[in-house]
């Protein structure tokens, strides 16, 4: 048992009228954690977040969900792994996956930001991208449709329909990556 924690980072946008978007999935994992770990989020002391302390396993694990906007997400995550002594490989940020189909996870460390602007943030703060990353699939919008709109809209209701099998598999991905290690929980999940 090590006394460092890991910090899991659910990325999301807040505020009622963003709490079921395409775009707070990885929001929603750490609120899954949160309800099966018995972790209370509430607001950090340190940083502009709502965080709780658990276990998984013998691992001391923080959850962490930034209350700023994507964008500006990693403030509020540098604050929280300063806070806590987490280096940059021992934070998972779960976010929202566009190039990966609904329902499709790929866990992974390090790697570019593909665009997605809460990785652009967190990668200024952190002055590195060498953190766990679980990509959890959105999917493509359709059509023509802007993918900035379409990230920001409620899931469909087929999506809905699988979305807490989803949501589960995703924190079973967490759970495995702090327990088992990368290989192991690349070796299962991803897809």
């Amino acid at each position: 048992m090590t006394d460092t924690p890991w910090l899991v980072v659910g990325l999301g946008n807040p505020g009622p009228e963003y709490a079921s978007t395409r775009h707070n999935i990885g929001a929603m994992v750490v609120d899954v954690m949160a309800g099966r770990l018995g972790v209370r989020l509430s607001k950090h002391r340190r940083a502009q977040a709502s965080a709780g302390d658990g276990r998984v396993g013998d691992h001391r694990v923080e959850l962490v969900v930034p209350r700023s906007y994507m964008n500006e997400s990693g403030g509020p995550v540098k604050a929280a792994a300063d806070f806590a002594k987490v280096p940059p490989d021992q934070i998972i940020v779960v976010h929202d996956e566009l190039d990966l189909d609904f329902g499709r996870l790929r866990v992974k460390l390090g790697g570019g930001d593909n665009g997605h602007n809460g990785l652009k943030s967190l990668r200024r703060s952190l002055d590195t991208g060498d953190f766990f990353r679980v990509r959890v699939g959105i999917g493509r919008p359709p059509g023509r449709q802007d993918p900035a709109d379409y990230v920001l809209r409620p899931f469909g209701t087929t999506e809905r329909r699988e979305l807490d099998e989803f949501l589960a598999r995703s924190a079973d991905a967490v759970e495995a990556l702090v327990t088992d290690g990368l290989a192991v929980v690349q070796n299962q999940f991803n897809d």
